[in-house]
């Protein structure tokens, strides 16, 4: 006996609906393969000699399932946490690509190298948090750009250079931390560093404290 007409059309329905959720499962978006490629990078520059990146396998659907990785409820990227994990290596510029990322959190390793010029790029970003590591060279200018950025802390690395002018431009900073680096010229005055203690900027022998002319090559 044949199939009626309006059955075979609501099967065919049900089969391309089936087969739009497979597609959807085992297609992951463009976003999450970007944000799990920006990761992948920092796991492959970094030694990790307590397997804490272990769960970050690029082969799962997004990043949001791997340890240490929290999610908005768009599947974005928006924490990092990976304090205190006996990571050291430098600081992938891949980081830069997380367009939704809040908090940074990575003090507490062995991190080495430069911030890349690319975390110019996490406009989102709320908290950085980079203390106690091994990072070293000049700030960079493009952290001027962060004008969500509330808390930013970098004490205890090697850091050298000025503190950058822009920074006193982010009209969200609240809580900053440069101590124990090797920062030179004049702290700037300006913007929410006016209500900064000096003990965010102590032990940096070359920094100095009142108004002067900013000096961009101490």
């Amino acid at each position: 006996m044949a199939t009626p007409i309006g059955t075979r059309t609501v099967s065919l329905a049900a089969c391309a609906a089936v087969l739009m959720a497979v597609v959807a499962v085992f297609l992951p978006p463009v976003a999450a393969n970007e944000e799990g490629d920006a990761l992948m990078a920092l796991r492959h520059s970094v030694e990790d000699p307590d397997g804490v990146l272990s769960s970050w396998d690029p082969n799962l659907v997004n990043p949001c399932t791997w340890f240490h990785v929290g999610c908005n409820d768009d599947n974005r990227v928006d924490r990092i946490e990976l304090a205190n994990m006996r990571l050291s290596g430098p600081l992938p510029a891949d980081l830069g690509k997380l367009e939704q990322l809040q908090y940074m959190e990575m003090s507490d390793n062995n991190l080495q190298g430069p911030i890349p010029p690319e975390f110019g790029n996490l406009t989102n970003l709320i908290s950085m948090d980079l203390y106690n590591n091994d990072i070293s060279g000049h700030l960079p200018r493009t952290l001027g750009s962060l004008k969500n950025l509330r808390i930013l802390r970098i004490d205890h690395n090697r850091l050298t250079g000025p503190i950058p002018w822009e920074l006193s431009g982010l009209p969200n900073l609240e809580t900053v931390d440069f101590s124990s680096n090797d920062l030179c010229g004049t702290i700037p005055t300006s913007g929410p560093f006016e209500n900064f203690p000096f003990s965010s900027f102590s032990n940096n022998p070359r920094l100095k404290q009142g108004p002067g002319a900013h000096d961009a090559h101490c």
